[in-house]
């Protein structure tokens, strides 16, 4: 596709620097911006040439920049898992309201195509099955049976242990964190105002992602940065329950590449779409792959847990190849060994900003 004047909110982030860089690379012109919160960038980085410190809950300065704009790719966003209950008015804030005056933005500038950046966590438990019970919609694990060390589900009905099956786009989604309630209320959002104004969304659903420019070890990191961080001061990755938690893991170059192809494809309606790798890997396996990339020392496995976590999560990659032909290159294995020695940012996340 000839390229497309593209407005890139978040382009300093961890993503969002290299969606950037692909988008360029592949002809389009980049407006880019990104409010360069400290808990994503650290308390001194300066603002990156070519990026607009630019807030998106602030309409005005959205109006100044929309003009003539094809498609917007918003990556904007507070991340994390919702550490604490008092970082629900910056989920809320950031993500929320920000989303709302971006599209009354682009409504008002006539822009009629969005790329949201969505998560998995939408979805909030896994799929789940049983040989002699099937499908099995599964709710919270019981204290008792984490407490006994027993992580997986068992059917109500015969008592077998469940295993996962993968997570297409059609299934419910119940989030179980402050921030996927938060990126829920976006695809909300986003949705109805594509029925409103007769516009596009494709919202791209993140897996586990990772890669070059990660923020380091925070409370909001991915598990990948948080292993890699104990394993840099020579201490043992800490894997939580009993380590078999399964989840997709997807390089951030795939991410861009997502972006890039959601970008050029334009799509009717809201299509959400999975972002994955398709090949799962299991908690465990990250660990043991990065400490096998540094030299050790070897992962230890707590059997602890944490209330409401996912056990299981793995997505079904098939929508986002046949909708817009994005299939991941990366291998996780390969790529979380390079991870090993990735570069990494610094950042001040040891907390939400506050609204």
């Amino acid at each position: 596709m000839s390229g497309m004047r593209v407005l890139l909110t978040g382009a300093a982030g961890f993503i969002g620097s290299h969606i950037r860089r692909d988008l360029v690379g592949a002809g389009h012109e980049v407006t880019s911006l990104d409010l360069m919160l400290a808990a994503a960038h650290g308390p001194t980085a300066s603002t990156p040439e070519g990026v607009a410190r630019v807030d998106v809950r602030d309409g005005a300065a959205l109006d100044a920049v929309l003009h003539g704009i094809d498609v917007v790719c918003h990556q904007a966003a507070v991340v994390g898992n919702g550490v604490s209950a008092q970082d629900a008015p910056a989920y809320a804030s950031h993500n929320d309201f920000g989303t709302a005056v971006l599209l009354a933005a682009m409504d008002r500038a006539g822009c009629h195509r969005l790329v949201l950046a969505s998560s998995m966590v939408v979805y909030g438990e896994g799929r789940y099955r049983g040989e002699r019970c099937g499908t099995v919609d599964v709710g919270t694990r019981r204290a008792e049976d984490l407490d006994a060390g027993m992580f997986e589900y068992r059917c109500p009905d015969s008592g077998e242990i469940l295993t996962w099956d993968s997570v297409h786009e059609d299934a419910p989604l119940r989030p179980r964190s402050l921030y996927a309630a938060s990126k829920l209320a976006q695809e909300n959002y986003a949705a109805a105002w594509a029925s409103v104004t007769g516009s596009s969304v494709t919202a791209l659903r993140y897996h586990n992602v990772y890669g070059d420019d990660m923020p380091r070890d925070t409370p909001y990191s991915g598990v990948a940065a948080i292993f890699r961080s104990a394993l840099e001061a020579g201490q043992a990755p800490q894997v939580y329950e009993d380590g078999r938690q399964t989840r997709d893991f997807v390089h951030v170059t795939d991410i861009a590449a997502a972006n890039v192809a959601a970008v050029e494809q334009p799509l009717p309606g809201f299509v959400p779409l999975n972002v994955s790798s398709g090949r799962p890997i299991t908690i465990g396996e990250v660990a043991t792959t990065l400490a096998a990339a540094r030299g050790g020392p070897t992962p230890v496995v707590t059997g602890r847990y944490r209330a409401g976590d996912v056990r299981h999560i793995v997505a079904d990659p098939d929508r986002a190849r046949r909708a817009v032909g994005f299939a991941a290159q990366v291998d996780p294995i390969a790529g979380l060994t390079q991870f090993a020695f990735a570069p990494l940012r610094d950042s001040a996340g040891t907390f939400a900003p506050t609204f």
